[in-house]
């Protein structure tokens, strides 16, 4: 049996998921003339009680956009230090925004009440304009953290009283929404926008969703096109994201239970020193003796994928495509691995 717990992104499209695709209505959307395009923007931007959408390749282009649209070159963004704008995107936002990172070490990737207004720097001319917060709900680096909508109005509302913009990635926010029993809409009138990520636990095989504003979505659907992301006959990969809202937003409750399920295993092996709070779809822990990669190859040798996270760091990402079957067969082998992994030689 192979498992794949690298990430939420190895999920494949469904049979059902592949007709829609099949099915779908075409055009060409740079001229917005894709019928299957707009009919996912205006789901996606209704469902958040928002203006606007734009169909975009990546989370990564989502998230850009709303950086060069809510900034100007000089100015400066505030995140907390494991975002995945700072941790993950090649530091892209200085070159397509000219703007830099101002980083706060908050809590398992979370901001905390009173850190914006410590960040916001004073109007002098040798240092750059405070002009954006973002946040990030689940936060990937925080293990998959989620921020209530309380704790997020928190801090949103102390920025605004600065005068920053809000901008939220929430890549995974449905992993989050699914556990606090809140509406899509209550996060759409906190922020001015929202990334969100098609292509991970909603099990789309392209695509993200920048939301927010008409004026902000033209602006944002200009930087697109000079950023390479116009796409042409896009209704079939947009077919799989309308899918994936309609039919694969509740089930996320069952891969952040099964996370769940990993991790109050692993926290009874010898092998593990520690695992951190298990929230959603992201179960991250630490090992012992053993380095991440020496404890993956074992992994491997059971048809166990994983990836690192640190020198003695791995994460395991549930999803789609992992079964309750598959589930248990982990479970088994982890506590398997105790008594091998005893008898092993600790290297690195």
């Amino acid at each position: 049996m192979e498992v794949n717990l690298i990430s939420d992104t190895a999920t494949r499209p469904t049979p059902a998921m592949l007709e829609a695709m099949f099915a779908a209505p075409v055009g060409d959307d740079v001229f917005r003339q894709d019928p299957t395009v707009n009919r996912l923007e205006e789901t996606a931007a209704h469902r958040f009680g928002m203006e606007a959408a734009l169909f975009c390749p990546s989370g990564t282009m989502t998230n850009q956009l709303a950086i060069k649209c809510h900034t100007q070159p000089l100015d400066e963004v505030v995140c907390e230090e494991k975002s995945h704008i700072y941790q993950y995107e090649g530091g892209v936002y200085s070159l397509l925004s000219g703007v830099s990172m101002n980083l706060l070490h908050g809590e398992r990737g979370k901001v905390l009440p009173g850190q914006v207004t410590t960040a916001v720097k004073p109007a002098y001319d040798w240092l750059p304009r405070t002009r954006l917060l973002v946040l990030e709900n689940t936060c990937n680096k925080g293990g998959g953290s989620i921020y209530t909508h309380a704790e997020a109005t928190a801090v949103v509302e102390e920025a605004r009283q600065h005068g920053l913009a809000a901008h939220l990635d929430g890549a995974r926010l449905f992993n989050a929404l699914v556990e606090t029993g809140e509406s899509p809409a209550e996060w759409g009138q906190l922020f001015d926008s929202i990334s969100i990520c098609l292509s991970k636990g909603l099990g789309a095989p392209v695509g993200s969703l920048l939301l927010g504003t008409c004026e902000l979505i033209d602006r944002a659907r200009r930087y697109r096109k000079v950023f390479g992301g116009g796409m042409r006959q896009a209704g079939y990969l947009a077919a799989a994201g309308l899918y994936a809202l309609d039919h694969h937003v509740e089930r996320l409750r069952h891969d952040n239970q099964r996370a769940r399920t990993l991790a109050a295993t692993l926290v009874e092996q010898p092998y593990v020193a520690s695992v951190e709070t298990t929230e959603s779809n992201i179960c991250i822990f630490h090992l012992r003796h053993q380095s991440a990669n020496d404890f993956l190859e074992v992994l491997k040798t059971e048809g166990i994928l994983a990836t690192p996270f640190g020198p003695r760091t791995v994460r395991f990402t549930t999803h789609l495509d992992v079964s309750e079957e598959q589930i248990a067969y982990v479970v088994e082998r982890l506590q398997a691995l105790a008594e091998r992994l005893a008898e092993a030689p600790a290297r690195g």
